[in-house]
């Protein structure tokens, strides 16, 4: 792989991240090296520990702070540093031996503000040329969609969740 691509998988659908899983798994597989990034979540679902046994390097957020929305004004601007600070560590990563850099949640990252969308697109403008990039989350914005090769969307038709039925670890986490 002499050329790395960007994609981002979006939608208000079941899949995002899975697709980003799936794909670390298989370039794993293939010998690549994969650095996984999250944002907003809490590293507990099944499937890390599992990817860490492939040789997957996993970087977690060390600090939670709960949904966004319900954040005061201090505790936004502590977790746009936090955040900000875990992305350029991300980014520093990726530029030393890595040839697939996933970014769970960023486009929930940069919608919030968190972590600033120009530096997130500075990033992908000046990557190494051999590192593919796998954004996923809700709504991308322009800018992010126009740096793309490729964009998937995943759409909700119907979802157990919408029932009251919650996330059940091993299928939804």
């Amino acid at each position: 792989m002499t050329k790395g691509l960007i994609h981002i998988y979006c939608g208000d659908g079941k899949g995002k991240t899975t697709a980003s899983i799936g794909l670390s798994l298989r370039a794993a597989g293939a010998g690549l090296r994969v650095l996984y990034v999250q944002f907003f979540k809490d590293g507990s679902s099944s499937e890390f520990r599992l990817l860490e046994q492939v040789g997957v390097t996993f970087l977690r957020p060390e600090k939670r702070f709960g949904f966004y929305r319900t954040l005061t004004p201090e505790q936004r601007e502590e977790a746009r540093e936090f955040y900000t600070a875990h992305f350029r560590t991300a980014a520093a990563m990726a530029r030393q031996d890595y040839d697939l850099l996933v970014l769970d949640e960023a486009m929930s990252a940069c919608r919030t503000g968190v972590v600033p969308e120009q530096e997130v697109l500075d990033f992908l403008r000046s990557k190494p040329e051999r590192l593919e990039v796998v954004l996923t989350g809700r709504d991308p914005s322009k800018a992010l969609f126009d740096a793309a090769d490729y964009v998937t969307e995943m759409c909700k038709r119907k979802h157990p969740f919408d029932r009251g039925i919650p996330a059940r670890r091993g299928i939804e986490f």
